[in-house]
């Protein structure tokens, strides 16, 4: 419930600080863009003015220039004229040129009213008293008539040449000099235009600075100050958030202690700095005894409490140099650094056995945890971390084994002996699972009331090369627990189904084959593929199938998926069976028609049933659930007539049992089965006359 408002606030806290940071992004580029836009501005008209101040400059000496050009050619010799009378020319073109790109620059209208305003640029080509206009339009005409004058006297003129009198082509310097005045007053009057303009703008562009300024403060004390206060306290809740998960990677979060993954890290540096100071390293490997029993009775609450109390009394036992570990569920470990001798590392083990196995009182009850250890020495027992935690564990399940709790063990040459001979077991079992060594046995299923085969159980059996056959509770444990079950079971599946396939081609009566699955094997994610294979392979009807479980594997469905292969595996017709029915968790919510097809009696509860009235209670119980489900039901483990007769009474007519047959090999049990089939009645022809 918590965790949705966290993201909300979360959330809403990143798009705070998107729009807050595109905001000021977008109110500083504003600003940065008008104060570009303000200096192109100032540019392109710094440019317009000098441009027109260099025409005006210009001007203003070619107007002299052509008056020069005009009398050094009227005084020259007649040798001499061309080259001034060209010069002349070109000064005037030029003159014209340049007057009308000033005219199109300043964009000067005549009949404007800004030629009455003295400060205006029409006032100075169009009014008095500098009529700039009149003189440069004068000036222009004047210079190309002298100049067709000339042309005419020297024969140069096309067209005839200028037909006029020589007094109309007088080019005298009053006119240069009006015009030279004209242009000096424009020039004022430009450069005062570009001053006042240029003033405004940096007064503008100077607002404009300011004012942005202002914003970035307005936008820092608004905007990036709050922003940056909740980054920074954000940044203290990653920081504590990041702390407290490097906390919880290495400390169990329940009791506070140190995690298995810890002591995995550190072991090593533990026994290096041991092995440097020359001193001794003990693990003890701790357990509560009735741990199980307290969460089954009392419920996870309580068995949580004693879980938390046992943390402490470990702590509270040892010292600050020793380290101890919760590896998980109820196993802790204690690593004593400097740890002494024998005696003295058997002491302080007593010691925090005799605290552990304090009564605890939990809401008024008062609860008797037990509490069994064993002890591995460095470097006596081993020499590396791995090896001192399965010693230390080994001498935990002998301690156990010898007092049936509370006890205490050292790791002996027995155990290491015990531990050699696993790990020769297991690299046995690796050998015969390439081998393909596994073989199947057989035991019938029957019905008491009329004696037909109801089904037949498929049970695993080793015969091991040198020391013959292996028992199957000595080979399973240790198969289960270095995981080579599932390739064991693959084994047994396929021969199996392989073998009762040949059976139903024969016409064998056998009822059902019953393998018996594990967890592991249906927790590997090809299961289903490969059990249909096999059958469609074999050739055997599913029908002709049924797989065992266990309740504890249909309690862990949830987090492994393992309830929707079964549903798919049921929904091909092969038949699911409970086995061990009673002895686990034995929810009724388990017992399902829709999911289970047969369950089936521990054995426990059928030896014996004639003698011990509260078996008989209880088969008689789960027969009638099971009858009411509409369930099948089969007893194991009947041995002799007594428990026939009292499973009889009871109504439970499926049994598998020593007193029905042993497990036997393939051969030995297709004997059986055909030896028990019912006869067919022979058909036998008369032979006679016809009428």
């Amino acid at each position: 419930m918590s965790q949705q408002p966290a993201q909300s606030i979360s959330g809403r806290f990143i798009l705070l600080v998107k729009a807050g940071y595109w905001l000021a992004l977008l109110i500083i580029a504003a600003m940065v863009m008008a104060s570009f836009i303000l200096l192109q501005q100032m540019m392109a008209a710094q440019r317009h003015d000098d441009t027109l101040l260099d025409i005006v400059g210009m001007q203003k000496t070619l107007s002299q220039r052509i008056v020069f050009l005009a009398n050094a050619a009227g005084a020259a010799s007649r040798n001499q004229q061309p080259a001034l009378v060209t010069a002349f020319k070109q000064a005037t073109a030029e003159f014209e040129r340049n007057y009308d790109l000033l005219l199109e620059r300043v964009v000067a209208d005549p009949a404007s009213s800004a030629r009455f305003d003295a400060k205006s640029v029409e006032s100075v080509l169009f009014a008095k008293p500098f009529h700039l206009d009149y003189f440069s339009v004068g000036l222009i005409a004047n210079g190309e008539r002298l100049v067709s004058a000339f042309e005419s006297q020297l024969g140069l003129a096309d067209n005839g040449g200028y037909k006029g009198g020589g007094e109309r082509v007088n080019l005298d310097a009053s006119i240069a000099n009006a015009t030279l005045s004209g242009y000096a007053a424009l020039d004022q009057r430009i450069s005062a235009h570009a001053d006042a303009r240029s003033e405004t703008l940096l007064d503008l562009h100077r607002t404009l600075f300011y004012t942005t300024i202002g914003v970035i403060v307005l936008v820092a004390l608004f905007i990036f100050r709050p922003m940056s206060n909740a980054i920074l306290r954000k940044t203290h809740e990653l920081i504590d958030a990041r702390n407290s998960m490097a906390f919880i990677a290495v400390h169990d979060g329940l009791t506070g202690l140190h995690n298995r993954t810890f002591l995995t890290d550190h072991f090593d540096t533990l026994i290096k700095g041991a092995q440097r100071r020359r001193e001794r390293l003990a693990a003890v490997h701790l357990d509560l005894d009735r741990f199980k029993q307290i969460n089954d009775t009392l419920g996870h609450a309580a068995g949580d409490y004693v879980l938390v109390v046992t943390a402490q009394r470990m702590r509270d036992s040892c010292r600050a140099s020793d380290l101890c570990v919760r590896l998980g569920s109820d196993e802790f470990v204690m690593i004593l650094n400097g740890a002494g001798g024998t005696e003295d590392i058997n002491m302080v083990a007593r010691r925090v056995l005799t605290q552990i196995n304090e009564p605890i009182v939990f809401r008024g009850t008062t609860i008797l945890p037990g509490a069994s250890a064993g002890v591995a020495v460095y470097p006596v027992d081993a020499d590396n971390a791995q090896d001192l935690l399965v010693h230390a564990d080994l001498a935990l399940h002998s301690a156990k084994k010898q007092s049936g709790g509370g006890g205490l063990s050292f790791f002996s040459e027995e155990l290491r002996h015990e531990l050699d001979f696993r790990k020769q077991l297991e690299q046995d079992i690796r050998i015969a699972i390439a081998e393909k060594a596994f073989q199947v046995y057989f035991q019938p299923q029957v019905s008491l009331s009329n004696g037909t085969i109801g089904g037949i159980e498929a049970l695993v059996r080793w015969k091991h090369a040198e020391r013959g056959m292996i028992a199957p509770g000595e080979f399973i444990p240790v198969a289960e627990k270095c995981g080579l079950m599932p390739e064991i079971g693959r084994i047994v599946i396929a021969k199996a189904i392989s073998e009762a396939a040949e059976w139903n081609r024969a016409g064998v009566a056998f009822g059902r084959l019953a393998v018996n699955v594990s967890g592991s094997e249906l927790r590997e994610p090809d299961f289903d593929a490969f059990l249909f294979g096999v059958l469609e392979k074999t050739g055997l009807p599913p029908q002709k199938l049924s797989l065992e479980i266990v309740e504890s594997v249909i309690l862990d469905d949830e987090k492994t998926g393992i309830a929707a292969k079964l549903r798919h595996i049921r929904a091909a017709g092969v038949h699911l069976e409970l086995d061990d029915f009673g002895t686990g968790y034995a929810s009724l919510s388990h017992v399902n028609p829709n999911e289970i097809d047969r369950l089936k009696i521990d054995r426990r509860f059928v030896q014996n049933i004639n003698e011990n009235s509260d078996n008989t209670k209880i088969v008689r119980a789960i027969t009638e659930l099971a009858r009411g489900l509409g369930i099948s039901i089969v007893a194991e483990g009947a041995e002799t007539e007594a428990e026939l007769d009292s499973l009889m009474a009871i109504g439970c007519d499926q049994v598998q049992g020593y007193s029905i047959a042993f497990p036997m090999p393939q051969d030995q049990a297709r004997e059986w089965l055909v030896a028990r089939a019912p006869k067919k009645a022979r058909l036998t022809v008369l032979r006679g006359s016809r009428a």
